[in-house]
C-alpha cells in the first residue's frame, strides 16, 4: 500500500464556509479532517480546487493523467488497490458535451464503467466514494429548481452516461455520495468567467447566451460542502450542490464584468450582448435550457445553506483577477 503524506500548501480558506454555529458540528469537522482522502482527476477544475483547499489536511493525495487512466478499467482497479483511503473522490469524467456525442465508447468507459469500478473498490474496503454528476441529466423543461426526487431525462449522450454512472455508483453501495453540480468555476482551471474577463480586457464586444439558465458553483465553496460528507453519519445518496440563485449565461457574464470593473480591472467593455442558444450552430449536443438545482436536501442534511452566487463570484474575482489591476 502507498501511504499518504502531509502536504505543505496552505488550506485555502475552506473552513470559512464549513463551520456550523454549534460546537458539536465543529467537533465533527475536526474528526473528519483525519480521513485519508484520495482525489482522482486532481488536475480538473473541481477536483483541483478540492486538492488545493484540502491540502492542509494530513492525509490527502491527488492522482491525475498521465499517471491515471480511468478509461482503462484493469489499470484503474490496480491503482486503487495500491492506495489506502477512507474517502475516494472522483473528479474525473469526459465532460466535453459535444465530444461525448462523437466519442460514445470513451464517454461510456469514463463516465459509467470507471465510476462503477471506483464504487466497488471503495465498498470493498469500507470507504465512501464521492462521485460528481451534472445538471445535464435533466431535460430542462421544468421552470423551477430540480430536486433530487425529480425524474431525470437527459437529452444528449453526456447526460445519458452521467445518469447511468450515478445509478451504478448508488446501486453498488447506498452509502456512497453522488453530487450533482452545475457551471463550476474556480482557481484550478479557467472557465467561462475567466474567458469573458480576458476577452473584455482586449475586445470592445463580448457576448453570451441569454436563454439558458442554471446556477454557477464556486469550486472552493464546493470543497467545503463536500468535506461534510467525510462524516459517515450523513446519509449517502444523491445531493444537489451549487451556490444559491439562478441566472442566464448573459446575466452571469454581466455580473462578472461589473465585479471585475469594481475590482479595478481596466475593461474595454462591461456590456454583454445577448445571443440565443439556437444560434450556437457549433453546438452538436442538445443542452437543457433550464437546469437550476435545488439544494434543500443538502441544507437539511448538513445545516449549511450555500451562499448566493453573486457573493461567491465577487470573492473569486477579487482573489483571482483583482491583482491584475495593480500592474495596469
Amino acid at each position: 500500500m502507498i501511504s499518504f503524506r502531509r502536504r505543505v500548501e496552505e488550506n485555502g480558506g475552506t473552513e470559512n464556509f464549513c463551520k456550523s454555529k454549534n460546537a458539536v458540528h465543529q467537533k465533527k469537522m475536526r474528526s473528519q479532517m483525519k480521513r485519508r482522502v484520495l482525489i482522482l482527476g486532481s488536475h480538473g477544475r473541481l477536483a483541483g480546487s478540492l486538492l488545493e483547499c484540502w491540502s492542509g489536511m494530513d492525509h490527502v493525495i491527488g492522482l491525475a493523467r498521465p499517471a491515471l487512466d480511468v478509461a482503462d478499467g484493469a489499470s484503474l482497479r490496480q491503482q486503487l488497490r495500491d492506495f489506502e483511503f477512507d474517502v475516494l473522490v472522483n473528479g474525473t469524467g469526459l465532460t466535453n458535451v459535444d465530444r461525448c456525442e462523437s466519442a460514445r465508447d470513451e464517454a461510456w468507459r469514463v463516465n459509467v464503467l470507471a465510476p462503477e469500478i471506483m464504487a466497488e473498490c471503495a465498498s470493498q474496503r469500507g470507504a465512501r466514494l464521492i462521485h460528481f454528476s451534472t445538471d445535464y441529466v435533466f431535460d430542462g423543461l421544468k421552470r423551477e429548481p430540480y430536486s433530487e426526487a425529480d425524474v431525470p431525462s437527459p437529452q444528449g449522450w453526456y447526460g445519458t452516461t452521467k445518469l447511468e454512472g450515478e445509478k451504478r455508483v448508488l446501486q453498488c453501495d447506498p452509502r456512497h455520495i453522488v453530487a450533482r453540480v452545475s457551471w463550476v468555476f474556480g482557481p484550478a482551471k479557467p472557465s467561462f468567467v475567466d474567458t469573458l474577463i480576458d476577452r473584455a480586457l482586449l475586445e470592445d464586444r463580448v457576448e453570451a447566451i441569454a436563454d439558458k439558465f442554471s446556477c454557477p458553483t464556486l469550486a472552493t465553496d464546493a470543497a467545503a460542502w463536500i468535506k461534510c460528507f467525510f462524516d459517515f453519519s450523513i446519509s449517502g445518496g444523491l445531493y444537489h450542490l451549487c451556490n444559491s440563485g439562478s441566472c442566464s449565461w448573459r446575466e452571469y457574464g454581466v455580473k462578472a464584468l461589473e465585479l471585475a470593473a469594481n475590482a479595478g480591472l481596466k475593461l474595454r467593455t462591461t456590456e454583454v450582448e445577448p445571443i440565443r442558444l439556437a444560434d450556437m450552430k457549433q453546438f452538436i449536443a442538445p443542452r437543457p435550457v433550464f437546469s437550476m438545482l435545488s439544494t434543500h436536501k443538502f441544507a437539511a442534511a448538513t445545516g449549511i445553506t450555500p451562499r448566493h452566487w453573486h457573493e461567491a463570484l465577487r470573492d473569486y474575482i477579487h482573489k483571482k483577477h483583482a491583482p491584475i489591476s495593480s500592474s495596469t
